[in-house]
């Protein structure tokens, strides 16, 4: 197409339509070289659709056809051309958060290379409302016509099938439902995003893994780290870091801890991500902060700084009010966890829900919150109660040691479910838990009013009220670690909340792993429950 062809604004008409502050589709950068890519998304939003789309002059010339593209060259699928979109969006397939322009979950269910029949000039054919091509995809292949319906209106075309070495009678794309992307489904892309996309940088750095995919810092890192004096850059998985104030203090020793430096710390989050990121990529973080040690008062910390660095992944609250945090800091990385620890970002507590829909949690939280005159055993007890109750209900969930003096219980839920949901059974949950102990536990929401007794609390189960990530440090001498444990370990006469710092909890991990990394993502069901 000549130069003068072109429109400039072709993208207007996409962009207008979306907030890239909430959304996770790529808003468009410069076109890049020219070629004849197509991609066809399975797109299910109000209604079921595929998303069909052709490189055309830079941009992708899309049209939505509900019923799919097909092999069958007997049947006519209606095809609604709609507004052009960014050649980005071929490799685009996530989650679009509900409320938002087509909101729904998005696979890239084929793709490949085109080619006009017959030297024809696609963007003069579109334009005279008739288009003959050629695919080459794993799916689709041969000759098709997309042809305007003057009966239907402008807008509205026919995808057709010729007859030729490729046509296949009765084939039908729902048969074929799996991403040619990534192997999965629809419903499994919904349950957890493998990738994000975030708006306004180059489309090379648009895409933001959020699978658990991270290494831990290569020896020769760690030693470069050691030699740094007080303060200097560090580098780590390729990001230079600035590092300040290395050998103060954070958390004072004790008889069997020596003290822990903000050095002890930054190396124990590098060391320690490969396990703690898959319960916080994807998340926004409330960090609570203590940049003059765990000793003097903390304080919680939302907002990203002005002088967080360019590459950390950020998430913009557009429901925020004024005074409340815009910005959170989403940590997906290596180089993330080492600048929060730098940062004094000491407790890191993640949002039960992930982007881009932070309505829908995707865990069901119970916290055992232990009283004054309630020991440590009288809280395991209760911890084997609710083993046995998600037994009895065929659930699957794991305990945690809170790292101070609680147990918390992490129930993988599948996407649909509301805050309110998950509030309204972990309650129901509790109270037959409850019943059983009744002597250990009140419901009383504040602490001077229990009776030093235990609180089996449902509360956390809300939007922006969160729980310790797995494996964070607490703010206490030592610097004991918030560990995932499994059910057995609930009969270790051994078993303290505050078993491990971030100096033994490593060698746990090297030899036993995570017992709740299997449950990320799990999609079960929540049974109904009377409470």
């Amino acid at each position: 197409m000549s130069p003068s062809r072109r429109k400039p604004d072709r993208l207007a008409p996409y962009r207008a339509k979306r907030d890239f502050s909430v959304t996770a589709e790529p808003a468009g950068s410069a076109a890049g070289e020219p070629g004849r890519r197509f991609v066809v998304q399975r797109h299910r939003a109000r209604r079921l659709h595929y998303d069909f789309r052709l490189e055309v002059d830079g941009v992708l010339a899309s049209w939505a056809v509900p019923k799919g593209p097909t092999l069958d060259p007997g049947v006519r699928q209606l095809a609604v051309h709609v507004e052009d979109h960014p050649l980005e969006y071929a490799d685009f397939e996530g989650v679009i958060p509900k409320g938002q322009y087509g909101g729904g979950d998005v696979i890239v269910w084929d793709r490949g290379t085109w080619q006009p029949a017959d030297g024809t000039d696609p963007a003069r054919a579109i334009e005279d409302g008739e288009l003959h091509f050629d695919l080459g995809g794993e799916k689709l292949a041969g000759r098709f016509a997309l042809v305007r319906s003057t009966r239907r209106g402008k807008e509205q075309w026919l995808l057709i099938h010729k007859h030729d070495d490729h046509a296949r009678p009765g084939w039908d794309p729902e048969e074929l439902p799996r991403s040619v992307k990534s192997g999965r489904t629809n419903d499994e892309v919904a349950a957890a995003p493998e990738a994000m996309w975030r708006s306004g940088v180059p489309a090379a750095e648009a895409e933001v893994s959020l699978a658990p995919r991270w290494e831990a810092p290569t020896a020769e890192e760690l030693a470069a780290l050691d030699e740094i004096g007080k303060s200097g850059t560090g580098r780590v998985a390729g990001r230079r870091l600035k590092l300040t104030n290395l050998d103060k203090v954070l958390f004072p020793g004790t008889g069997a801890e020596p003290p822990v430096t903000k050095r002890d710390l930054i190396r124990y989050s590098a060391r320690i991500a490969p396990f703690m990121l898959p319960y916080l990529a994807g998340r926004p973080v409330n960090a609570h902060r203590y940049p003059d040690g765990v000793d003097r008062p903390g304080f919680w910390h939302k907002e990203v700084p002005s002088h967080a660095p360019e590459w950390l992944t950020r998430w913009h609250n557009t429901e925020a009010d004024p005074g409340e945090t815009q910005c959170y800091a989403v940590l997906d990385s290596v180089p993330a966890l080492v600048w929060m620890a730098n940062f004094g970002g000491v407790e890191l507590h993640p949002w039960t829900s992930r982007l881009p829909d932070v309505h829908q949690p995707t865990w069901a939280l119970i916290d055992i919150d232990p009283g004054t005159t309630t020991g440590f055993d009288d809280i395991v007890e209760l911890a084997r109660l609710y083993r046995t109750a998600l037994e009895h209900l065929d659930l699957r969930g794991m305990p945690k040691v809170t790292g101070r003096r609680g147990i918390q219980v992490w129930v993988p839920i599948a996407p649909g479910y509301s805050f309110g949901d998950t509030r309204a059974w972990v309650e129901a949950l509790s109270r037959v838990v409850g019943r059983v102990l009744p002597d250990l536990v009140s419901w009383r929401w504040y602490k001077n009013e229990r009776g030093g007794l235990a609180r089996l609390d449902y509360t956390q189960n809300a939007i922006n009220k969160t729980l310790v990530a797995p494996f964070s440090p607490r703010p206490a001498p030592g610097a004991p670690v918030s560990v995932p444990i499994t059910w057995d370990e609930l009969d270790d006469p051994d078993l303290r909340p505050d078993r491990w710092t971030v100096r033994t909890v490593l060698d746990r991990v090297a030899e036993l792993g995570d017992p709740l990394a299997p449950l990320i993502g799990l999609p079960q069901h929540l049974p109904a429950l009377d409470s």
